[in-house]
């Protein structure tokens, strides 16, 4: 290695460094994919009580007793949650029709003026009852032979369920538990790194939420207002689609603009369009900036990468997963970089 000239050393070191990171992530995530079914419930736990834990800890405040506070909060999100799934489960059976037959219109439409793309959507459009067929038999099959990968998801969200109960329960142990963990030396450091991951995933689950919500209400009073068919149901893609930044509103925004030209024109298209974006502009302008200033802010590019990387590791779930996890792994590294930049800087103003 001393033959070597500098540069080619420390790029030595480097990619060294690189390859190890990368064959423990390849390994870890090998890991979560064989112990998925304990791996998602933890993981959504956390996010669940992310979500939740500003109404446990006013629940404590005002006297309810914390095993109380963590049950009340659970039935609560657990009717929430419910109530929400059913409302859009229910609105897009009940519009799913009249989205896909004027999908159906618009890649017939599409396909006269542009060949083969509007095709490819007539075509996709045409075998969606198909497949939701299909896919709703096989489901109703596997309920019955009890061996399923609904009555897998249903185990892993009742495991969640109460592993959110007892998050929010010894929530207020985990600093403690944290800290004698830690090595000695490193207490401060793992718990301001732990507590700054879980802020930053905690904004960005309350913030999305809100700003889903709002994006959702707009864009179906819009709908609505252009007597869009099916414009509760394409509200509901909109609520869904804004957990999966950047990537789902322009999909459901897609969607919508899709079927309003095929039942409504090419006028309320363009208006339907600017509508959506309108929305748009609205929570990247003022919504983002209001709702979501005090957690970690991501690159456009870093958020499209993390969900690109996600859904390639575990599907739609990855999907969802992807962007909270890299709010927390920013918020890791911004903490990181704080505190040793700091302790970097002290000696050399001694000096």
């Amino acid at each position: 290695m001393q033959l070597l000239p500098d540069p080619v050393r420390r790029l030595a070191a480097w990619c060294a460094v690189f390859l190890l990171v990368a064959g423990v992530v390849w390994i870890v995530i090998r890991l979560c994919g064989q112990f998925r079914t304990a791996v998602v419930p933890v993981l959504l736990a956390l996010l669940g009580s992310a979500l939740l834990g500003p109404l446990h800890r006013w629940l404590v405040r005002v006297g309810v007793h914390r095993s109380l506070a963590a049950g009340i909060t659970c039935v609560a999100v657990l009717a929430v949650v419910g109530g929400a799934v059913y409302v859009v489960a229910s609105v897009l059976v009940d519009t799913g029709d009249q989205i896909i037959a004027a999908l159906e219109r618009a890649g017939k439409s599409l396909a006269r003026h542009f060949g083969a793309a509007g095709t490819s959507l007539e075509d996709l459009a045409s075998h969606s009852r198909e497949l939701l067929a299909k896919f709703g038999g096989t489901a109703a099959r596997n309920v019955i032979s009890g061996v399923s990968v609904v009555s897998e998801t249903l185990a892993m969200g009742l495991l969640a369920l109460l592993l959110v109960f007892f998050f929010l329960r010894d929530s207020h142990r985990a600093a403690d538990t944290l800290r004698s963990m830690a090595t000695h030396g490193t207490a401060d450091t793992v718990e301001a790194v732990a507590r700054r991951a879980y802020e930053a995933v905690e904004g960005f689950m309350r913030g999305t939420t809100i700003i889903a919500l709002i994006d959702a209400v707009c864009i179906t009073v819009g709908l609505l207002v252009l007597r869009v068919p099916g414009a509760i149901g394409l509200g509901a893609l909109v609520f869904v689609g804004a957990y999966v930044p950047y990537l789902g509103a322009f999909l459901s925004g897609a969607v919508a603009v899709l079927v309003a030209l095929a039942d409504r024109g090419f006028v309320i298209a363009l208006w339907t369009l600017g509508v959506v974006l309108a929305v748009q502009l609205l929570e990247g302008h003022v919504l983002q900036p209001l709702i979501q200033s005090r957690t970690v802010q991501m690159h456009p590019a870093a958020v499209l990468l993390a969900i690109t990387a996600g859904a390639s590791v575990a599907g739609i779930l990855g999907m969802l997963l992807a962007v909270p996890l890299t709010a927390a792994a920013t918020g890791v590294a911004h903490e990181l970089r704080l505190r040793y930049g700091r302790q970097q800087a002290e000696p050399s103003q001694d000096q």
